[in-house]
């Protein structure tokens, strides 16, 4: 390498830090044989590659609701997530971009010999934002608000193999599981499970008071929420902005326009009809990764008509999967198949029969359930997912072919969460997925969860998830997993009918690094992980 090269080499990592100018950098290009223009290229991506401290960010959210609140125990969708979870707190362990747990206030965890034992080692030095240390007492605090026998935390049914919680020591917190648990370090990365401190005993949520890089500030439920940059944050550098706001922009029009005109530097669930527009918009990068995520048709089971299998497998063939991936999402999702695991978490499969757009099977199973026609009310507003009112309507076209008058009610997307989902019989949800197995059962269909949807129990489900959760030989678990997976999609009420991708828009002011899908903006981390260009 020639000496000029390695001067070029050498700035290049200057620049983020601004140490040397453009014009010294593009000077530096030319002596070492590239053109002014490449130089000015290799000067801005140089500059977007080293994180930088400052500046005010603002986020445009697709979620959130008048009735939300800064509880873990609820954080129903990206409105609470991202800010709340991602941005003020954080969990014992985190989730990486691969999939794979690693610490985060815990420095170190490890199990007993058979997975029924968990030992967390705290971080050194970690603090809450009043600069209170975090100690043994308040992870236990934290663990136990989610599992009380009075508990509506949606994180409840994770915890229900814990046994015991202690401290032994001051900087180590004991597991004891009543089974071995080979997953327990993911489900302490789950985003309810935020650590608070504790306040005689138990957890103390309403102060606001977490670990995480910002510092809470202002909120109003529905419409904004700013934080403060916490400058003693446990990770080093981090973060780097100085203030974050998110803003509830329900409706996806108002999120692009928003974003256009740089009242925000970033949008989630960006509007797939008009992707192409933003696209050619020389200030707006377009952010799309593949994760768990899945669109749902949910079916209480445990109401008239959908307490019939047949009834439930006829619907499930009046829906063609394949036009709502092409007309709705535009090619960026793929269609589901009733099994709510993706096919990129371990033990994952596709089981058979398919579920494919088939009236004469619709007509088939309807008839076993005495009916030649059936007509239903599916709830759907676009708060469920962008595009949820027109997925219905063109489910309604596609279900007539096999004798079903499908009946797309319009809800409002304000309190969409609140006043539908887990309330009405038959409406249009989400899910983020989860990197496990276990985790996804768990917390969506196992008896008694606190968001299972679809209110199903099914004896022979419930018995495997507790022997999954147990069983430690890959080659056991992954016999139990499919057979869990086979048993939804033969007799669940969860219609899984697309597994889509994260799309996002951002700013060109913003830069970031590799991007994880194990939730929306970047794992909810975005405000942590990102910076100004």
């Amino acid at each position: 390498m020639s000496e000029s090269l390695e001067k070029l080499k050498l700035a290049e990592r200057l620049v983020g830090r601004g140490k040397v100018s453009r014009r010294q950098f593009v000077q530096l290009a030319l002596a070492a044989g590239f053109t002014a223009a490449a130089g000015e290229v290799m000067f801005a991506k140089a500059a977007r590659a080293e994180p930088k401290r400052g500046g005010s960010a603002k986020f445009g959210l697709a979620h959130g609701a008048t009735t939300d609140t800064i509880d873990p125990a609820g954080y129903p969708d990206t409105g609470t997530q991202i800010p709340f979870s991602g941005s003020m707190s954080n969990c014992l362990t985190e989730v990486d971009i691969a999939g794979n747990v690693k610490p985060d206030l815990a420095e170190s965890f490890a199990p007993g010999d058979d997975a029924s034992t968990w030992v967390f080692k705290l971080r050194k030095g970690s603090t809450f934002h009043n600069g209170k240390n975090v100690t043994p007492e308040d992870v236990i605090a934290s663990f136990q608000y989610h599992m009380g026998e009075g508990s509506k935390s949606a994180a409840k049914s994770l915890l229900g193999d814990i046994a015991e919680i202690k401290a032994d020591g001051p900087e180590t917190v004991v597991f004891n599981l009543k089974a071995p648990s080979a997953d327990f370090p993911y489900v302490a990365s789950e985003y309810h499970m935020v650590i608070m401190p504790a306040k005689d005993g138990k957890a103390d949520w309403q102060s606001g008071v977490r670990t995480g890089p910002y510092v809470y500030g202002e909120y109003e439920p529905g419409v904004r929420a700013h934080l403060t940059r916490n400058p003693n944050y446990h990770k080093e550098g981090m973060p780097y902005f100085d203030d974050v706001e998110f803003l509830t922009i329900a409706d996806v029009t108002a999120r692009t326009a928003a974003l256009t005109a740089g009242t925000v530097h970033w949008i989630g669930r960006a509007d797939l009809k008009t992707l192409n527009l933003l696209k050619r918009n020389p200030n707006i990068n377009i952010v799309e990764v593949t994760g768990y995520g899945h669109y749902t048709l949910p079916m209480r089971v445990t109401e008239a008509p959908f307490d019939n299998v047949d009834v439930r497998t006829a619907l499930k063939y009046a829906l063609n999967r394949q036009d709502i991936v092409d007309k709705i999402f535009l090619g960026h999702a793929k269609p589901g198949n009733d099994n709510p695991i993706a096919q990129g978490v371990k033990f994952a499969i596709d089981p058979e029969p398919k579920h494919t757009y088939d009236p004469d099977k619709a007509k088939f199973h309807l008839k076993k359930a005495g009916m030649e026609n059936l007509k239903v009310n599916l709830s759907v507003a676009d708060a469920a997912f962008n595009g949820a009112v027109d997925a219905g309507v063109l489910y309604q076209q596609h279900a007539k072919a096999a004798g079903i008058d499908i009946n797309v009610v319009r809800e409002p997307n304000d309190g969409y969460w609140d006043n539908v989902w887990l309330k009405k019989p038959w409406c249009a949800s989400y899910w983020s997925g989860r990197p496990t197995c276990d985790w996804m059962f768990s917390t969506a269909y196992a008896a008694g969860a606190a968001w299972n949807e679809t209110n199903w129990s099914n004896p022979r489900f419930n018995e495997l998830l507790a022997q999954g959760r147990s069983e430690t030989d890959d080659k056991k678990r992954a016999a139990i997993y499919a057979e869990m997976q086979q048993l939804h999609h033969d007799d669940g009420g969860g219609m899984v009918i697309v597994f889509n991708n994260y799309v996002e828009a951002t700013s060109k002011k913003i830069a970031h690094g590799p991007i994880a899908g194990n939730w929306e903006g970047d794992g909810l981390k975005l405000a942590e992980r990102w910076w100004f260009a």
